[in-house]
């Protein structure tokens, strides 16, 4: 029984839409969609040409994120952004540790401790996040505290910070107390590995008068197409009241974020 040649140049995948393994290209990637992204990358990727095709293919992606719930805003996306896209959603979380004072200072540095220094309490008036019971509160003199990170430990790669530069949202929530002034600062900055600021946020101080509302404000502050070398984010934020009383009087902060976003997704 002679056996069929294959032409030159003609690949393992035949007019029948079969693969190496003598499957329906649609079944191998019905199988690879099943498995874990990693494995699909570190394993069926390199199983043959046809496997590393369908990995490599902008479909795979986009139906990977479809059926994860994963929707961009725009879905007009070459095969890189739709596996850019997909990794960064999936590892989308707040990079600040202890960002709602239920671990007392753990994960931040203290680096102005004026007056009574600062102090952990309560809530005094309902945070929009029901999640968010408790907060730092500054004194009479200035209070500020900070976060490094750094992104490649975090696991983000040399290549996706130089090259896709995705968005780094930064939030804070801040608060008064009704019966003092009081007055909040924010300073955030992308630093590259000598940790040299390469972007700066800083808005002017927020100032409150005595007698106020004492609701919770919402700062927010999007880095995008900042450049490559970006290695670490420094956070930095705090305040003091106005009226120089003993105890804490001072703002307010609680639940701060720092995030990597896929470009326009924020």
């Amino acid at each position: 029984m002679k056996r069929r040649r294959r032409r030159m140049g003609q690949s393992a995948s035949s007019a029948d839409g079969q693969g190496c393994s003598g499957l329906p290209v649609a079944v191998i990637e019905e199988i690879i969609l099943n498995l874990p992204a990693e494995q699909a990358l570190c394993v069926c990727r390199l199983v043959c040409r046809e496997w590393k095709a369908v990995v490599d293919s902008a479909s795979f992606w986009r139906e990977k994120c479809r059926r994860e719930g994963l929707k961009p805003r725009t879905t007009d996306r070459k095969t890189r952004d739709w596996q850019v896209f997909y990794w960064l959603s999936k590892k989308r979380r707040n990079l600040l540790r202890n960002p709602k004072a239920e671990e007392n200072y753990r994960g931040w540095d203290i680096i102005e401790n004026g007056g009574d220094k600062w102090h952990i309490e309560g809530m005094f008036v309902p945070h929009p996040d029901e999640t968010v019971t408790k907060c730092f509160v500054t004194s009479y003199f200035p209070c500020m505290k900070r976060q490094l990170i750094n992104l490649q430990k975090e696991g983000y790669s040399l290549a996706l910070l130089d090259e896709m530069q995705p968005d780094i949202i930064i939030s804070d929530w801040y608060a008064p107390r009704w019966d003092c002034g009081s007055k909040y600062e924010i300073c955030v900055e992308l630093l590259n590995h000598k940790k040299a600021a390469i972007q700066t946020f800083r808005p002017e101080p927020v100032t409150f008068p005595q007698w106020n509302d004492q609701q919770w404000n919402q700062m927010t502050h999007v880095f995008s197409d900042y450049g490559p070398g970006v290695r670490y984010v420094r956070f930095t934020h705090g305040g003091k009241d106005t009226q120089f009383w003993a105890g804490w009087y001072g703002i307010r902060v609680t639940n701060s974020s720092v995030e990597i976003y896929p470009a326009e997704e924020a």
